[in-house]
């Protein structure tokens, strides 16, 4: 396997005059190409364990049985004795058990810092990270693939922000937590999806790998760390070097749970800005599919029923414009189609960062403020999670 495309425009624009030149001054790296040949075979492989678990429940037994024994196992401890699927009891002896590397501390230091963030972080969330994302032709062939864009993005977008808020709040990831059980269940629809897409359509193995492949799994998680926080830097949010090691920490956690190989998850921006970019060199620009999941997303500005009035919810459209021209590449929005904002709109962005550097002049001051910010965050974040799934439909199945 070569790195295919560095030597297309789309990388050498990105890498060079774009955001990957502002993560590669930021970690100030010159990429190595024994990095590529580390991680490249990880575009073949997947989490056979947890395909092993899909395959002994969701596949061979009736959906509510199933769910049933998953259910079980991801609410209570599990033991060696258990009369259970030896895959079964392999998956959960694994998730369960806590590695000697984790550090809880520091995962929480992560997770106060993705707290603290409030609407600002699910901002970068959704018009940096999930938007920014769509760019990656390959990447998003298993959502194309699934059926996604029949679903909709509002319920796409429900389910990425309650798994978000839940495994970024602190002490959250013990075995057997809510958060943990979300994990679980996000790891074994990434099985069945894969298995669903081998079984039933023609995926192009050579180009685009796995379906969900475990460096693609290893691209979008970065997205929660790296990338997160360059999109907070451009809205002024200022990050600490504990901040910064806490978050990696949190996502290595996190990413590790996923079933992604603990020592290939990055620990440092070094590593991250490293991977991400050899990654990039085997994925192709964004396509139509890639502009059709990006209408989608500003379309459920327009579709979602939080706000009541079509004025209020065209708003809401206008600002997210706005913050999609302030975060990618002009490039990467011209690609995807999103409308380039009025004037009036595209100083929504300036806005947000001059009121986070002032703010942050009061929070930022000692432990107390600091923490207050937290909690101000947190709630911001989770009534914003309250009002999706109250107005998102609950027909979820695997």
């Amino acid at each position: 396997m070569k790195p295919k495309f560095q030597n297309s425009l789309h990388f050498i624009n990105y890498w060079e005059k774009g955001n990957g030149k502002e993560l590669l001054d930021w970690s100030n790296i010159n990429p190595d190409f024994q990095t590529f040949q580390k991680f490249a075979p990880l575009y073949h492989q997947v989490d056979n364990l947890g395909d092993e678990v899909v395959k002994e429940t969701y596949l061979k037994l009736p959906y509510n049985e199933a769910s049933s024994l998953i259910k079980k196992y991801s609410e209570n401890p599990i033991s060696e004795n258990e009369e259970a699927p030896e895959s079964l009891k392999k998956f959960f002896l694994q998730t369960q058990d806590i590695p000697d590397w984790f550090d809880e501390k520091l995962a929480n230091v992560g997770a106060r810092f993705c707290m603290r963030t409030g609407a600002n972080g699910l901002i970068i969330l959704r018009d940096f990270t999930l938007m920014g994302g769509y760019d990656f032709a390959y990447l998003n062939k298993p959502l194309i693939f699934t059926g996604a864009l029949k679903k909709g993005a509002v319920k796409r977008l429900k389910d990425t922000l309650e798994f978000w808020v839940h495994v970024t709040r602190e002490n959250a990831l013990k075995p057997n937590s809510e958060a943990y059980q979300l994990i679980v269940r996000t790891r074994l629809m990434h099985s069945y999806a894969r298995l669903k897409i081998k079984e039933k359509t023609d995926w192009d193995f050579q180009n685009w790998g796995e379906p969900i492949n475990s460096w693609d799994m290893i691209a979008t998680y970065t997205g929660f760390s790296l990338v997160f926080m360059q999109g907070l830097k451009k809205l002024g949010i200022k990050i600490s070097a504990e901040e910064e090691t806490g978050l990696f920490h949190l996502w290595k956690y996190i990413g590790y749970l996923l079933g992604i190989p603990a020592e290939f998850l990055p620990e440092n921006r070094q590593q991250a800005v490293e991977q991400f970019y050899w990654w990039t060199t085997i994925q192709d620009k964004g396509d139509e599919d890639s502009a059709h999941l990006a209408q989608a997303l500003l379309q459920e500005n327009l579709d979602n029923t939080i706000y009541k009035h079509p004025f209020q919810r065209k708003m809401l459209l206008r600002l997210h414009q706005s913050m999609n021209w302030h975060l990618l590449d002009g490039e990467i929005n011209d690609r995807l189609q999103i409308p380039k904002p009025r004037k009036a709109f595209s100083i929504f962005p300036k806005i947000v960062r001059r009121g986070n550097l002032v703010s942050q002049k009061i929070y930022l001051r000692n432990f107390q403020q600091y923490e207050k910010l937290v909690e101000m965050g947190s709630l911001q974040q989770q009534k914003v999670l309250d009002d999706y799934i109250k107005h998102t439909p609950k027909d979820f199945h695997y």
